[in-house]
């Protein structure tokens, strides 16, 4: 069974630059599964970087910050020295550097390697809308959105929504849960724009499983049946078929090539 690593992605901008970094990182240990569904950008506030922080403790998760605010970084090195929480700041030891061999204080604001041009402002509204419509939080998003992904849990929804954003694509996720009716906003939406995730009832359960022991819990928990698995994947497909939706298998599927395959069907449908 391959070891997993939640990651924790903190942000005062688009979170770009860590994205990068984690991936081309964790290329370095295939053996290793890496959960990048935990981005944080746009992180300003205080109490919400704290309320972060002590998420990423309680799942035992790795924490990649790119925070440029001589605040924020001294709350996150404060919390990792009180609580033994795994820490890397991406951007405070070359700054630090920098600053050390020519007496120049950085600007410590955020964003500024971006231009300030509409694709940018596009992507930075692609990104707030997946987090602000994740999880189904508003049924409203569904009839905003560019795309909607639908899914059972553990279906790298969330992941691909901000993948997506990053390519200025407004995208919504809802997880489907047999016991919970659909909100009524997902039937008005274009089947076009409506895309299912599927997954292979026994890599689900391995992931779900891995998923379980990283917080702690049983295994053996409903959660990971393999005979409730197959339930809500039946149930999911019945949902694709009701609204038309162009289905997915994303198993053993990078983000990357899953964001590439539903680029292709929206570029040849819309």
């Amino acid at each position: 069974m391959k070891r997993s690593v939640p990651l924790y992605m903190i942000s005062d901008s688009v979170g770009e630059t860590s994205l990068k970094l984690v991936n081309a990182a964790a290329a370095q240990f295939p053996s290793v599964e890496f959960d990048l569904s935990y981005r944080f950008p746009f992180t300003k506030d205080e109490d919400e970087l704290k309320s972060i922080l002590g998420d990423a403790l309680k799942d035992g998760a790795v924490v990649i910050t790119t925070l440029v605010s001589d605040n924020l970084t001294k709350i996150v090195t404060d919390f990792s020295e009180r609580t033994g929480l795994q820490c890397i700041n991406l951007m405070n030891p070359f700054m630090e550097i920098v600053y050390q061999k020519t007496g120049v204080a950085p600007l410590q604001q955020a964003g500024v390697v971006h231009k300030l041009n509409q694709e940018y402002f596009d992507r930075v509204a692609a990104i707030e809308f997946a987090v602000k419509y994740d999880d189904g939080k508003d049924a409203k998003g569904f009839l905003e959105a560019d795309l909607v992904l639908l899914g059972i849990s553990r279906t790298s929804k969330t992941p691909l929504s901000m993948y997506l954003a990053n390519n200025r694509l407004k995208v919504a996720n809802l997880p489907l849960i047999p016991e919970v009716p659909l909100p009524e906003q997902i039937k008005a939406v274009p089947k076009e724009k409506i895309v299912g995730l599927l997954i292979e009832p026994e890599v689900q359960k391995k992931i779900r499983m891995s998923r379980l022991n990283s917080l702690g819990l049983a295994e053996n928990s409903r959660y990971s049946d393999i005979n409730r698995i197959k339930e809500e994947v039946d149930y999911a497909m019945r949902v694709y078929d009701e609204l038309g939706a162009f289905t997915l298998d994303v198993t053993n599927k990078s983000i990357e090539e899953s964001a590439t395959l539903i680029c292709e069907h929206l570029d040849n449908n819309l």
